[in-house]
């Protein structure tokens, strides 16, 4: 670890530190988010993906801001996301178990709602492969393709602001790191069991879970940037 490592993750402690130490602090973040979860939602995502994406700068480059980033870009974008994330939640959360129930699974709604049992994770988990296999590929190619744009454009607002030009930064992607490492590995063997366990949370909890979870994307990406340069 180095100094400037020190430095970043002192930072990132006294930020968060509050939260923990101070307890009407935290509820009034619970009562908040509970009021206004697609602010937060926002909010949360905005703050923690991108946070992730600076960690990811790191393992790729050694530094955690480079020119052309485009840290305030990102962070807009992943807001957006995570505005789609609390949405794709609360659809598939209440649809799915409704859907295992058509099936056959009886009191799956129910299961979802109750106290741990093997029946709440069989639902958790037919919640999140359908979330993975239904919204996540689409969430991805959409962050990759802003991504590419961002980068174009310099990292900057006014750059991202400009149209993004989807249909050409579509078909230049590189779908052998897309494909077979993003959605054939990270979806099945990351995604799939990481929101499993989301599932398994008291809904106020979820997407703060799935925005800490956006850090560890921060090195799943860096990985996949290293692929993508080796190819």
């Amino acid at each position: 670890m180095t100094k400037k490592d020190l430095i970043f993750w002192t930072v990132v402690l006294l930020l968060l530190l509050p939260f923990f130490v101070y307890p009407p602090l935290f509820e009034s973040y619970k009562q908040f988010n509970h009021n206004h979860g697609i602010i937060t939602s926002f909010l949360k995502f905005a703050v923690l993906a991108t946070l992730g994406e600076v960690i990811g700068l790191r393992i790729k480059t050694g530094n955690y801001y480079e020119k052309g980033f485009g840290i305030l870009p990102r962070a807009l974008v992943w807001g957006f996301i995570g505005i789609t994330i609390k949405m794709a939640f609360v659809i598939f959360a209440n649809g799915t178990p409704i859907l295992l129930e058509y099936l056959g699974l009886k009191d799956a709604v129910v299961a979802l709602q109750g106290k741990m049992s093997a029946e709440k994770v069989l639902v958790a988990l037919a919640t999140s492969v359908a979330l993975n296999v239904v919204y996540a590929p689409v969430m991805m190619t959409f962050h990759k393709i802003t991504d590419t744009h961002i980068i174009q454009t310099g990292g900057t607002l006014r750059g991202f602001f400009t149209p993004i030009p989807f249909s050409k930064i579509f078909i230049n992607l590189n779908w052998n790191v897309q494909w077979n490492f993003i959605f054939k590995k990270t979806i099945p063997f990351f995604w799939i069991p990481a929101h499993t366990i989301t599932f398994l949370l008291p809904p106020d909890y979820q997407v703060l879970f799935a925005a800490i979870l956006g850090i560890a994307l921060g090195s799943i990406l860096a990985f996949a940037n290293k692929i993508e340069t080796k190819v």
